[in-house]
């Protein structure tokens, strides 16, 4: 079994005394932060990893298992943490990533202190008096059309997550991203993902907390950031001009520019 830096393809880079990692969504890897990640390395220690699975990570390291729900992901968070000596770091999470963050920063005790989450969500499908964006119906429909036709399915949802129809760039990119990945962790990442609740996760965190919040969103809608920002204890949200689900990738000026208030 490789070690934790090998297995999750962990690249260091910056010069600061305080570290910063940065952890990227579904059908993602770290590339997704180039243009937001070098901003930072003047400031901070700069982290980037691959989640098993996806990118430049050892994939027979995958355990179906353990990655059956968000905690084996933030379980790999803090490996790599105390591997790397982190104290008082900031996490940086994207999409599904910012409620392995929630996970990681409970679990790991004083590893992070900041969390800056971009374009969260708690919980995907409604539920009584909660507003997750998908019905249970739309999401078990999503998820089969991904399980019959991986390639199928990333050609169509990639372009529409990512928004930004006049930048077609930019939803290639992603529909590229998502057909790399393996399809067998794809479908069953997919499956925690989307049906995940960590709601309850959410009072338990203590530090304080960013939320960037798209302005238009498929993914994870404003009502969905509110929600967050609400049950957060030390949390703020800032709603960018941004569109889209990836703002990492189509507008890293605002992102970066929004964190630097923060951090």
């Amino acid at each position: 079994m490789a070690g934790v830096i090998d297995r999750n393809n962990v690249h260091v880079r910056g010069t600061g005394d305080r570290a910063m990692i940065f952890t990227h969504g579904f059908g993602c890897d770290q590339n997704m932060w180039r243009f937001v990640a070098p901003a930072f390395e003047k400031e901070f220690t700069t982290v980037l990893f691959d989640h098993v699975g996806a990118g430049g990570s050892d994939l027979s390291a995958y355990d179906r298992t353990k990655y059956s729900s968000l905690a084996g992901y933030a379980d790999d968070v803090v490996e790599i943490g105390r591997e790397l000596g982190l104290k008082d770091a900031i996490f940086v999470g994207h999409s599904v990533s910012s409620m392995i963050g929630v996970l990681a920063e409970q679990e790991s005790g004083g590893m992070f202190g900041k969390l800056v989450l971009i374009g969260p969500s708690a919980r995907y499908i409604d539920d009584d008096g909660y507003v997750g964006g998908f019905s249970a119906k739309q999401i078990e429909e999503l998820l089969q059309f991904l399980e019959s036709n991986h390639m199928g399915w990333s050609a169509q949802m990639a372009p529409a997550i990512m928004g930004n129809p006049d930048r077609p760039e930019l939803g290639e990119e992603l529909t590229n991203s998502f057909c790399r990945t393996d399809p067998e962790i794809a479908k069953a990442f997919a499956r925690v993902t989307f049906t995940s609740d960590n709601r309850k996760d959410l009072p338990g965190v203590s530090a304080p907390t960013l939320v960037l919040q798209c302005s238009e969103d498929i993914i994870a809608s404003q009502e969905v950031g509110d929600y967050v920002n609400r049950n957060i204890p030390k949390c703020r949200m800032i709603v960018l001009k941004a569109t889209g689900h990836c703002p990492n990738l189509s507008a890293p000026d605002e992102v970066v520019e929004a964190m630097r208030t923060f951090v």
